[in-house]
């Protein structure tokens, strides 16, 4: 239980950067969704970070678990900080050079065509944050949250500081005759300033990063980063295919849907809009994920590694399960977040809620074949997955819009815990307690099952009814305090 308490307190410093800070930049949500002139606007930022996620993956090549695994080790840890660092300048390089060079094609096959600027913003944005990722990393294994959390929320500060000077203060003061600010915004570029307060924040993150650069020693070890490479490899695999996972219906509504490219791009906004809305439950997720993965591989070789991962999984389940009802109950509150013209969407808020669940159970049973080095056989499940997202929304997207989409979420990350529960059992025989994980989803779904019968046949005003949902999640607080009774 020790260890376990000490993975939740780091989980909880981490928090302060990934649950506060993403929280924060969640409220770029609702002002998004007010401040752009229509959904299609939003749809643009939405595609482009979407598409830009994929190109991260090629950026990083995975080189952070890749020194998790080879730099665990102390006494090795400056040999592979220094050896993924080189590699990671010199690809960075290459890479963010040639989307500068070809910005207008890349703009003109996004459908961008008067916009190639964006094409290189996101080229220098990409290329600050993959030299940050090491750092990072780092910090983490050496067990620094603090200044993780210092960096991470200056990061966000700097971001939202920038979007509200450029986005709320600039029009406000040139239409009160401060003409000086024409000398830093034109009311032409609107979505632009969104990305350029990224790539000004997205500088300054790496700026704080600087004292960790010192640990970079001329040598470079070609062995080393040989089996970094082989380790890191399949893992790239695993990311490209994650994000067509979570991305791919995002990208492709543009282009399946049969409406006009503005049509289509507005329902990208309604759709991202109400993702953003399921990925509150997200936000315990990777501060969970900054504090388990370095956590795992430390205490990897302890004689009680197996129960400890179990209990930490199914304690992570009921989290959050607990966190999915919160936002299922008072989502007539929750839904605030964003402008009305994008509730229409609402709908596919619990299918989402309920495919992040699964997405964090899948990252607590995928950590066998980063620990036993068959990160191939994670790759293998990944492409499955991704496969099954692309088949199906190719079908359901033209029939059922954003829904379909939705939909195809849930089952494909339905399909990715069970097959990477199923392959770890022969390799990595983790005594999950399957049945009392079930348990508290199923309970959370009848809960909110309840609430939507409640609030059908009892003619009450929205105080009450929010009331009677505070009963309901108090209720399952209850439960869960009797049933684990986890202080004793």
């Amino acid at each position: 239980m020790s260890l376990l308490k000490k993975l939740a307190g780091e989980t909880v410093l981490y928090g302060l950067s990934s649950i506060v800070g993403r929280l924060l930049n969640m409220l770029l949500v609702p002002f998004y969704t007010r401040v752009l002139s229509s959904t299609s606007e939003y749809g643009a930022v939405i595609d482009l970070y979407a598409t830009s996620a994929f190109i991260m993956v090629l950026f990083s090549y995975r080189m952070e678990s890749a020194f998790f695994r080879f730099g665990t080790p102390a006494e090795d840890r400056d040999r592979t900080f220094s050896t993924g660092m080189v590699s990671l300048f010199g690809t960075t390089a290459v890479l963010a050079g040639a989307l500068w060079r070809f910005a207008q094609p890349i703009a003109d096959a996004l459908q961008y065509p008067q916009h190639p600027e964006y094409v290189r913003w996101f080229a220098l944005i990409l290329a600050f944050d993959c030299l940050a990722e090491l750092p990072f990393a780092r910090l983490r294994l050496e067990q620094r949250p603090r200044r993780f959390v210092f960096i991470k929320l200056t990061n966000i500060a700097v971001n939202i500081g920038m979007n509200l000077f450029w986005l709320v203060f600039c029009p406000w003061a040139a239409q009160n005759g401060m003409n000086w600010v024409h000398a830093v915004w034109s009311p032409g570029l609107g979505v632009g300033y969104i990305f350029m307060s990224n790539l000004l924040a997205s500088i300054v993150t790496l700026a704080l990063l600087s004292p960790q650069f010192r640990a970079i020693r001329r040598a470079f070890d070609r062995v080393l980063w040989s089996q970094m490479l082989r380790y890191s490899a399949p893992l790239i695999i695993v990311s490209l295919a994650g994000i067509v996972d979570e991305m791919f219906s995002r990208a492709m509504l543009k282009y399946l849907l049969p409406g006009t490219a503005d049509e289509n791009l507005g329902q990208v906004g309604i759709f991202g809009a109400n993702y953003k809305l399921a990925a509150l439950i997200t936000l315990f997720t990777q501060a969970y994920r900054y504090a388990a993965e370095p956590f795992f591989f430390r205490h990897a070789q302890e004689k009680d590694a197996l129960r400890t991962q179990a209990m930490v999984t199914k304690w992570f389940t009921i989290t959050s399960a607990a966190g999915m009802l919160a936002i299922l109950l008072f989502l007539d509150l929750v839904k605030y977040f964003i402008a009305p013209e994008y509730w229409g969407g609402l709908h596919v808020v619990p299918i989402l809620l309920l495919a992040n669940l699964l997405l964090g159970v899948y990252y607590n049973f995928s950590i066998w074949y980063r620990l036993k080095d068959r990160t191939g056989l994670g790759a293998w499940i990944s492409v499955a997955g991704a496969v099954i997202t692309i088949a199906l929304n190719l079908v359901l997207i033209p029939l059922y819009g954003y829904t379909g989409a939705a939909w195809v979420t849930l089952v494909c990350y339905m399909f990715m815990s069970a097959a990477t529960w199923y392959t770890g059992r022969k390799h990595y025989p983790v005594p999950y307690e399957l049945g009392r994980m079930a348990l508290h989803v199923g309970l959370v779904l009848g809960l909110f099952g309840v609430s939507l019968l409640l609030k059908m046949l009892l003619p009450a005003p929205a105080v009450v009814l929010l009331g009677v949902n505070a009963v309901l999640f108090a209720g399952y607080v209850g439960v869960v305090y009797f049933w684990e009774k986890p202080w004793k």
